[in-house]
């Protein structure tokens, strides 16, 4: 869809306006400009976005018109159930999913789609309180819900779930799968930069530290697929991307970009996974988000910006621990000169492999940041293959 920008009129921005006065995000309109996308509604969508843990632009692109689109909904508002092929989705079935996850029903990552996992751990609450246990939540669920949902304290239900599945899957990095997503590609080059007779694109920096990373990890006995070439006839989408991700079954997910801003001084490495603004997060993505940024700062010297929680598309969607890296600034010129060596982003890529392989080590073997030698992962599988 076409971006909706402030100064637009129709009847798309008088929905938009309608579902952000609903949210208490913007003024009832006394029947003047109701169509128009005026400075009070451009501060409303950045409002919005930044509470959804959104991109923060002031414009309607396609994910943040689902996200107002599912923002509509509150719990109790409608009948939900497991719709195929097209799940229901909205914050009320997030809301459930909460509800679920803090009374300790596996309702997996509240994503807001109401999938097959979610109408189990209906159906089970439904069952313990002697409910037809047919996984859709209508007036009565809703009910037993209100009458029971008492938080649980003391802990996290779903990071103990994601923990120990981690755990029982050993420490070993053979045979898992990773997707590595170089962004954007194609008709779309990302952050584009003049340097003198050069020009360097985002699209095609990435790309090579995607390569090198699929490498490392290969040798490190990984089965490696990448969302993109280097030249691809277009861009993919996020969902695409994600469709991928999801069909290979895939144990991680990692997608790298660089960043851009306006202030050239602006500089450094930030890691996203997925998490709102009321908590919720991915357990898994939030540690392998943690690991990666450390394992990057510790090797590259780039400046620490820290990790942070996203509801991004990219990171909702998939069903497995999944970041978003953005390696550098390459609109800094400190960043632009680190991201251009070849041997920068080899150390990048090491340190990528190293937070993967601290994922999987339990928190008594844990090593220190920095001081996993990737070159030693691979001559552990050489020596392995050498022996068979």
């Amino acid at each position: 869809m076409r971006p909706i920008r402030p100064g637009d009129r129709g009847a798309a921005v008088r929905e938009i306006r309608s579902v952000l006065t609903g949210l208490d995000l913007l003024a009832p309109s006394d029947g003047r400009n109701c169509d128009e996308f005026d400075l009070d509604t451009e501060r409303a969508v950045r409002a919005f976005q930044q509470s959804r843990g959104l991109s923060v632009d002031g414009r309607i692109g396609e994910e943040t018109w689902r996200a107002l689109d599912a923002a509509r909904w509150r719990l109790g508002a409608r009948t939900l159930y497991h719709a195929v092929p097209e799940p229901l989705t909205g914050e009320d079935v997030r809301s459930l999913q909460e509800r679920l996850l803090e009374m300790g029903y596996d309702a997996g990552r509240a994503d807001a789609i109401y999938g097959l996992r979610t109408a189990r751990a209906v159906a089970q609450f439904q069952r313990e309180v002697g409910l037809k246990p047919d996984g859709s939540c209508g007036p009565h669920t809703m009910g037993a819900l209100r009458r029971l949902g008492r938080k649980v304290v003391g802990g996290r239900p779903q990071w103990l779930r994601e923990s120990d599945a981690i755990r029982q899957s050993g420490p070993t990095l053979v045979g898992r799968t990773v997707v590595i997503d170089p962004g954007h590609g194609g008709t779309d080059p990302g952050v584009v930069v003049p340097d003198g007779p050069l020009r360097w694109t985002e699209a095609d920096l990435v790309h090579d530290l995607a390569s090198r990373l699929e490498g490392r990890l290969a040798a490190s006995g990984v089965r490696v697929q990448l969302t993109r070439g280097p030249a691809p006839l277009a861009c993919l989408p996020d969902t695409d991307r994600v469709q991928l991700a999801n069909s290979l079954g895939a144990d991680v997910f990692i997608s790298l970009h660089t960043d851009r801003h306006v202030n050239p001084v602006a500089e450094g490495v930030a890691t996203y996974h997925y998490g709102t603004d009321n908590g919720v997060t991915s357990a898994t993505g939030e540690r392998l988000a943690g690991l990666v940024q450390r394992e990057i700062v510790a090797r590259t010297g780039l400046r620490d910006c820290r990790t942070h929680a996203k509801a991004w598309d990219l990171l909702r969607l998939t069903r497995m621990p999944a970041v978003r890296v953005e390696v550098g600034y390459l609109t800094s010129p400190t960043d632009r000169s680190r991201l251009v060596d070849s041997r920068f982003r080899d150390r990048v890529a090491e340190a990528i492999v190293a937070a993967v392989q601290r994922m999987y080590l339990p928190i008594e073997r844990d090593v220190p940041t920095g001081s996993i030698d990737v070159s030693e992962l691979r001559a552990v599988i050489a020596a392995g293959t050498a022996a068979r």
